[in-house]
């Protein structure tokens, strides 16, 4: 098996990459979670006209630059709540991480890479459930006393099993 070829040169930025990912992880920081939480954090309305593309890091090392990708016509609509952006992302993390919020423009049609969509990728409908698995799932959590507790674990045998069963 043939490994890549640098000839004894990479990119700085790519050799620290992921040492600087777990040490901000590590300090409570983790990027991905303004990535996958977006709409949750700033809600149904705003994150259906941005989506944040970039958290940079400063050289002081006291707060992170996040970029947010809107159309040009959304802009002016984000500058003005660009305070409260930055204050529901801080809110996610429970301190001050993000000390500037930038928000760039792009057409809603363009090349491919700029093409601007906001809308969630829909989601799968599930399949029905078997019964047969849902019957052992049931017996399985039914001497669990607490409803709430029941349920969950009910849900999770039920998960567990249908897996097992493919």
């Amino acid at each position: 098996m043939r490994r890549a070829s640098y000839k004894g040169f990479q990119r700085t930025s790519t050799l620290l990459r992921d040492r600087i990912r777990k040490a901000g992880e590590t300090r409570g920081f983790a990027v991905t979670r303004v990535l996958t939480h977006w709409t949750e954090i700033v809600g149904q309305e705003t994150a259906s006209i941005c989506k944040p593309v970039d958290v940079k890091y400063g050289r002081q090392g006291f707060g992170a630059t996040l970029t947010v990708l809107t159309t040009g016509a959304q802009a002016p609509m984000l500058e003005m709540q660009k305070e409260r952006l930055r204050e529901k992302v801080n809110a996610a993390y429970g301190y001050n991480a993000i000390a500037r919020l930038r928000i760039t423009q792009t057409a809603p049609t363009g090349f491919s890479e700029g093409q601007a969509q906001f809308q969630a990728a829909p989601t799968k409908p599930k399949a029905p459930p078997n019964p047969a698995v849902q019957k052992e799932a049931n017996s399985m959590a039914s001497p669990v006393q607490d409803a709430g507790l029941r349920d969950a674990l009910e849900q999770l045998a039920n998960n567990v099993l249908s897996k097992s069963k493919n």
